[in-house]
């Protein structure tokens, strides 16, 4: 499955522009929509054992979890170390709570197709941040970077601190992230609109409600009052639907109590 993924996404890697802005690194390849680019990307996004993970990981915090991201990404020869970073901080609501709440926002992914050594940039992580969200960065001591083998996957918290090492090789190091996050948030990649009603429809029903076509309780996503899963069948739209959580039903009920 890794090389066919990785064969089918060649020609992409070869077609696409380096990234641009300090973030991203001008030695870079990154591009998404990898449904759109392979059979083979949906295999990894709904792997059992990863979705299982994730679930248990985020499902305290939502409804239903959603596809935050497919990535792939090439480390090119001479590329930097990436500034290290929480992916959770693209949203505020994760640095306005007290540094040592519970709630996590996103599990990454990443799945090399090369092998990942530290000299060829393989990601940096600082075990244990995500205890320490009040801190920006953290001495360089106390991170570190794995030795990855393709058909291998590594795991972690979007509130770990982590950051692409630099590539002192001359080869390339490629590979993709998959990352999924909590429902009610709006997603890095806008899957609706990589994957529009027209296209989403050849998904099985589990992956089209992965990337975003499902309301979240209380009515959050919804078109015209429906779950936006009705765009991808032949029904015709009818009035508007509630789609409550246990909590707003509770205070309905304590609503009408009182009359």
């Amino acid at each position: 499955m890794v090389e066919g993924l990785a064969c089918d996404l060649g020609d992409s890697f070869a077609a696409t522009p380096v990234s641009q802005g300090p973030f991203y690194g001008a030695d870079t390849v990154r591009f998404g929509g990898l449904l759109n680019r392979s059979p083979f990307a949906g295999l990894f996004i709904q792997h059992p054992l990863i979705l299982e993970i994730v679930e248990n990981i985020l499902g305290p915090w939502c409804d239903n979890i959603q596809l935050n991201l497919t990535q792939a990404i090439e480390i090119r020869p001479g590329a930097e170390q990436q500034v290290p970073h929480r992916d959770q901080d693209m949203w505020p609501v994760s640095r306005m709570l007290p540094s040592d709440h519970e709630a996590e926002y996103l599990v990454n992914v990443m799945w090399p197709f090369t092998p990942y050594r530290p000299e060829n940039g393989s990601t940096i992580l600082w075990p244990g941040s995500h205890r320490r969200r009040d801190e920006d960065l953290i001495d360089p001591d106390e991170g570190g970077s794995l030795e990855i083998a393709p058909s291998s996957a590594l795991l972690f918290l979007g509130s770990t601190l982590h950051c692409g090492g630099a590539n002192r090789t001359r080869a390339a190091r490629r590979g993709m992230i998959v990352s999924y996050s909590l429902g009610w948030l709006k997603p890095y990649e806008i899957q609706t609109l990589v994957y529009p009603p027209e296209m989403a429809k050849r998904f099985s029903p589990d992956l089209a409600r992965l990337i975003g076509y499902q309301v979240h309780r209380p009515n959050l996503g919804n078109v015209e009052g429906r779950c936006p899963s009705e765009l991808l069948g032949e029904r015709q739209y009818g009035g508007a639907v509630d789609a409550l959580g246990d909590e707003q039903m509770a205070l309905i009920e304590a609503f009408r109590s009182q009359i």
